[in-house]
């Protein structure tokens, strides 16, 4: 009979690729159970959106394989506690992430509302903040025209606005109390109570990840939400043209100002290029080329993944079905990947924060 000793010493050989911490000194192995010829363990990872969650398990099996017994049974359980970034107000909110971007029409709130959903596919509690108080557009996106948020009763007998929930995450929208139909003439301080209304004044419940997507530009909205709230971290949402460029630049100083100072967890270039339907192998690129890629490096941020000018990704917005929805679709995959990375990144964030902190 093998010992939890000799299992512990296996893994401690097999590292967390972007933690560069053996599995065990992380804390990560957990119910260790063993019996005559088999052994079963659970290896918590810190995000259910893992991008190397495989990775990691075959490189247990081929620890145990190696240090103790070939032709052992290995049960690997794959599992996930997503850790809280900072505590303060929506302590019952692990993370909160900011969509941005400096230019309108760039594609801010399709990749928003993609990574969201994105999140919640790999089993993450993931709720949605449509925070473009001037042009809300999730409601149409997820099919929720005419939708009014309900009233939920709190255990103290207080009542806050309950999130509307559809696709498996919980959403909130300026759009859910205004008609759609007239303008919102609202100045910067009516913007800014607004906001933290749909914030402080909601029932989000527990959850992993709080994807905000923030109006283009730098204005009240971004101050706001980023001097209030404990940011994760910042999403960018760019288009390859050097216009588009140029005013994201700007959003990109905002976040990195001393008085806000929120990490970037990378760029995504939207409207990369455009691939014929008879010309499956032939990219154009109609606005230009790497205008994301350089903005990542110039900010030495992560590049998170090129996003093609493709009319299905709009027609699903329209429709209310989000495109990461359609599994056969390559742009499903496309978005997963994103929202593999942007979890990644938090992750490699909040570990380099905890040493710092040691």
């Amino acid at each position: 009979m093998i010992s939890k000793d000799q299992v512990l010493h296996a893994l401690s050989h097999v590292e967390e690729p972007d933690l560069k911490k053996d599995l065990v000194t992380l804390n990560m192995i957990e119910h260790i159970e063993i019996t005559p010829g088999k052994l079963a363990f659970t290896v918590v990872l810190t995000t259910p959106a893992c991008p190397l969650k495989d990775h990691i398990e075959r490189a247990c099996r081929n620890a145990i394989a190696h240090f103790i017994e070939e032709d052992l049974e290995v049960t690997v359980h794959m599992t996930s506690r997503v850790l809280a970034q900072k505590s303060g107000q929506l302590s019952n909110i692990k993370h909160i992430i900011l969509v941005a971007s400096g230019k309108v029409s760039v594609g801010k709130s399709t990749v928003a509302a993609n990574l969201a959903l994105a999140l919640s596919l790999t089993g993450a509690a993931t709720g949605l903040v449509d925070a473009d108080i001037y042009g809300p557009s999730l409601p149409m996106m997820f099919g929720l025209e005419g939708a009014r948020p309900k009233a939920s009763l709190m255990p103290d007998g207080s009542k806050k606005i309950a999130p509307v929930e559809k696709y498996g995450i919980k959403l909130l929208s300026i759009g859910f109390f205004t008609d759609p139909d007239q303008p919102i003439p609202w100045r910067g301080p009516m913007v800014s109570t607004a906001v933290k209304q749909l914030f402080n004044d909601a029932d989000w419940g527990e959850l992993d990840y709080l994807i905000v997507d923030l109006p283009p530009g730098t204005g009240d909205v971004h101050i706001t939400v980023a001097q209030t709230y404990p940011i994760s971290g910042a999403v960018i949402v760019t288009t390859p043209q050097n216009v588009a460029l140029a005013d994201t630049h700007k959003g990109v100083g905002l976040f990195m100002m001393n008085t806000i100072n929120i990490p970037l967890l990378g760029v995504v270039e939207n409207m990369a290029y455009f691939t014929p339907a008879e010309l499956p192998d032939h990219k154009y690129y109609i606005f230009g080329k790497d205008g994301g890629k350089q903005l990542a490096a110039r900010y030495d941020a992560p590049f998170l993944g090129e996003i093609p000018l493709v009319k299905g990704i709009s027609d699903a917005g329209d429709n209310g079905l989000p495109i990461v929805l359609d599994e056969e679709s390559a742009m499903s995959d496309a978005f997963k990947a994103i929202a593999g990375k942007v979890a990644q990144q938090i992750s490699i964030q909040q570990s380099a924060e905890r040493a710092d902190i040691k």
